[in-house]
C-alpha cells in the first residue's frame, strides 16, 4: 500500500540562506514563499504531487519552530500525510488513545486544514494531517 504522504518539512533557520542548496541538491524549483503569521513561519515547498520537500523558517525565535531550531538546530521537523476528513481522523486517533497537538484542526500552508500528532505517541517523531478530501490516484495496475 502506498502510503499517503504530503510532505517531509524541513526546520532551517533562513528560507533564503537554505533554498538555493536544496533546490541545487533536488534540481526543483521552489515555490513562492508563504507566511503563516499564526505558526509564525515562512514556508517554501519543493517538488510537486506526493512527498513535497518543505522548508520552515521561523518569523519569531519565540515560535514553535524556533524553539525546535534553537534546542535541536535545523533538520526534520515532521512528516505530513494526506487524510480524506481530518475531523473523523482526530476522533478515530483520540479513541485510540493517540495523543494530539491539535484537538482541532487548525489553517496551514495555502489555507489546508491541519493537525499535529504529538511525538510521545509516534515514536519521537512530530506527525502533520492534513486534510485532502480528493480521492487517492488508482494504483498502477
Amino acid at each position: 500500500m502506498e502510503l499517503p504522504i504530503d510532505h517531509v518539512a524541513v526546520a532551517v533557520p533562513a528560507i533564503d540562506a537554505t533554498l538555493p542548496v536544496y533546490e541545487f541538491i533536488t534540481g526543483a524549483t521552489g515555490s513562492p514563499p508563504v507566511h503563516n503569521a499564526e505558526q509564525q513561519v515562512d514556508i517554501v515547498f519543493l517538488g510537486s504531487g506526493a512527498c513535497r520537500l518543505e522548508l520552515i523558517a521561523p518569523t519569531s525565535p519565540d515560535s514553535p519552530v524556533g524553539r525546535f531550531l534553537a534546542k535541536r538546530g535545523p533538520g526534520l521537523h515532521h512528516i505530513a500525510y494526506r487524510v480524506a476528513d481530518l475531523d473523523a481522523a482526530l476522533r478515530r486517533l483520540t479513541e485510540s488513545g493517540v495523543r494530539l497537538v491539535d484537538h482541532e484542526p487548525r489553517r496551514g500552508a495555502h489555507d489546508r486544514r491541519i493537525a499535529f500528532l504529538h511525538p510521545e505517541s509516534t515514536g519521537g517523531v512530530l506527525i502533520e494531517l492534513v486534510e485532502d478530501p480528493s480521492p487517492p490516484a488508482p494504483a498502477p495496475s
